[in-house]
């Protein structure tokens, strides 16, 4: 979604990559740290909802070498972009989450399920802030009670 707006800025692309790199071990936490903000900020460089979510789920997905947290905001953003980029809102949002909640490994689900429920973190990513309201906090909140981390309402 971000490619097709703007096709020359690979900052989301290489965010992923260097996730997908740190997860294998193959970067250290320091480095990525001091990378984490690069994909966020492409959001600027794009206009439509979708793809500025798109940058900022790969932002967020580059944070989680800073916190884990980050990787339910990715969670979250990802099923952000692609509500907005579907004729039918609800039907891909809940696509997006069914297909992550299938395609999460059980190391993955093991992390995710450590941390705190949404809302209850002061200090981190999941306090009270952004990733806690509207579609952001509603996806996360799902994912959560899917994992079992929160009773389902």
């Amino acid at each position: 979604m971000f490619e097709m707006e703007a096709p020359t800025d690979g900052r989301p692309r290489d965010a992923i990559a260097r996730t997908r790199a740190f997860a294998n071990g193959e970067l250290t936490a320091a480095g990525e740290i001091r990378q984490r903000f690069v994909a966020g900020r492409a959001a600027h460089a794009v206009s439509s909802p979708a793809a500025v979510a798109a940058a900022r789920a790969a932002g967020q997905a580059a944070g989680v070498a800073h916190m884990g947290a980050h990787a339910l905001g990715a969670a979250a953003y990802a099923v952000k972009a692609a509500g907005l980029a579907a004729p039918d809102h609800s039907k891909a949002i809940t696509d997006e989450i069914s297909w992550q909640l299938k395609h999460m490994n059980v190391q993955v689900k093991a992390a995710l399920q450590q941390l705190p429920p949404l809302g209850e973190d002061s200090a981190g990513p999941l306090g009270s802030g952004l990733l806690a309201s509207g579609i952001l906090g509603s996806t996360i909140r799902k994912i959560q009670a899917a994992m079992g981390v929160i009773p389902t309402k």
